[in-house]
């Protein structure tokens, strides 16, 4: 697929350009049902599957602080949002 994304849809590490960002954090949205109420514990377990460096955190607050998945106020439940 790419140097970051491996053909087993795995991410293999965290991009420096704002670019790829932005392709690998579309590519893990995608993995979301829009409109679902996700708990934080499956969000990571997701994105664990998706990615082999490590750092579930990191990319689930890219997703939050990207727009691409809103969070209840309490940081408990997470939901994709729909693209513009």
């Amino acid at each position: 697929m790419s140097a970051l994304i491996t053909e087993d849809g795995v991410v293999a590490r965290w991009p420096a350009k704002a670019a790829d960002k932005v392709l690998v954090l579309d590519f893990l949205a995608a993995k979301f049902e829009a409109g679902r109420d996700y708990a934080e514990r499956e969000v990571n377990d997701m994105l664990k599957r998706h990615h082999s460096f490590g750092d579930w955190a990191l990319l689930r607050r890219e997703l939050f602080e990207s727009g691409r998945f809103s969070r209840d106020l309490r940081g408990g439940v997470y939901r994709r949002v729909d693209a513009r």
